[in-house]
């Protein structure tokens, strides 16, 4: 037997009731993520399970690589299958990691598979995850549908035509852009028609990665800023990774393959200063902060206080556990940060961050987590056992305060 259960996480009893009343069959607005458009709007069948779980997932290629298992393996050009046993033998090593708790429920919701992966169970879940994927319910937009997801907002180039957008409009889930430009390099003068074009389309978020405050790169938020201001988007900013550091990895396999990690450049005053010059114009936008070290949570939940303004509730986000920070205790610390600093109550809530179909079990992890943490309060007398305002607080971190601040 494994270990996901209908209790995986909640240890006490207000925090079953919560998850289970409350959170538990919430849909997603997934605001946030890099699934491909082209593989929702062509309805994508997946060839088998390393197509499903590993071919695009990082995340699971980092370890792999830690415990040893050669390149070829990884991203090389070894077979489905041996891709697929090389991670399963690392499985029972990563204790304590997300991972096992991910690849656990990924098996469990998606193919009713209860059964821990190793090395010796590995071509059983092959086969039956492979036979599963023959049949109806587990294409891209079925798996989508039976994660009870209701937006899904890609990420995409500013210079995208958004063509595979545009045939889905009769999905019955909303899929969105983000407008992403590249904040590092130039700035095109047709920036502002791109985003007209894309509003056209129905985005109504930008993001960014920003690897550095430099003046440059604030100069060019501003301007950006202001134009999202002018048409009700929400920024959101993604600060703190250190990309690419291995350079001779960067060059065999590419970006976003596992070689990145946490930055350490200073945060508070030129985000302040970014932030200001934006309201100092009457033009700081909704903005939706991640910040990728943890020594900065309390950095960044007290800047959010500097710039919230009404009627607009919790204008200015602490962004979801990011990245590196997308675990049990990086999601305990940044609920607990927010708690402390700001109103956790108006908090957005969850997002996946990622490149995977079976990826929208970590809500269900994020959501678990949350119910743990906040049934303890209650149970620790730190809090009321207000059945009526704890669901208007659950359910608005798991759905409907994003429904609210996005507007889409």
């Amino acid at each position: 037997m494994g270990i996901i259960n209908e209790d995986f996480l909640l240890k006490n009893k207000t925090a079953k009731v919560l998850y289970h009343e409350f959170a538990e069959n919430m849909p997603i607005i997934d605001y946030h993520c890099h699934l491909s458009p082209e593989m929702i709007a062509n309805d994508y069948v997946f060839r088998n399970a390393y197509d499903l779980f590993l071919s695009s997932d990082h995340y699971k290629w980092r370890q792999m690589r830690t415990m040893g298992v050669d390149e070829e393996y990884i991203t090389g050009s070894a077979g489905d299958y041996d891709k697929w046993l090389s991670f399963a033998k690392i499985m029972p090593y990563l204790i304590g990691n997300p991972l096992y708790h991910w690849t656990a429920l990924e098996l469990k919701r998606y193919f009713g598979i209860d059964k821990p992966l190793d090395g010796t169970s590995a071509k059983e879940i092959w086969d039956s995850v492979n036979e599963k994927l023959k049949g109806e319910g587990f294409s891209a937009r079925a798996l989508i549908k039976k994660s009870n997801v209701s937006v899904i907002c890609t990420t995409d180039n500013p210079y995208d035509d958004l063509k595979f957008h545009k045939t889905l409009n009769g999905f019955e889930t909303k899929v969105l852009p983000a407008f992403r430009p590249d904040i590092n390099g130039e700035i095109k003068s047709d920036i502002t028609e791109r985003m007209d074009y894309f509003h056209a389309c129905g985005c109504r978020l930008s993001d960014h990665s920003v690897d550095s405050f430099s003046d440059d790169v604030i100069d060019k938020l501003v301007f950006l800023g202001k134009e999202y201001a002018k048409r009700g988007w929400v920024m959101q900013l993604h600060i703190g990774a250190l990309r690419n550091n291995n350079t001779k990895m960067f060059e065999k396999t590419g970006a976003d393959t596992g070689f990145d990690s946490v930055s350490d450049f200073p945060t508070a005053e030129p985000l302040s200063r970014l932030l200001d010059e934006l309201e100092k114009n009457d033009a700081l936008p909704k903005t939706v902060l991640y910040y990728l070290n943890p020594k900065d949570n309390y950095v960044i939940g007290t800047m959010l206080g500097n710039f919230q303004k009404g009627p607009c509730k919790g204008k200015i986000q602490f962004g979801s556990a990011w990245w590196f920070n997308d675990n049990k205790d990086g999601m305990e610390q940044h609920l607990k940060t927010l708690a402390n600093l700001g109103a956790l109550g108006t908090f957005i809530g969850m997002l996946t961050d990622s490149r995977s179909f079976v990826s929208y079990t970590r809500h269900e992890y994020f959501r678990r987590i949350l119910c743990n943490l906040i049934g303890t309060w209650v149970e620790e007398n730190e809090y009321p056992n207000d059945m009526n305002m704890l669901e208007k607080i659950i359910k608005g971190i798991c759905y409907n305060n994003a429904k609210e601040y996005f507007n889409f």
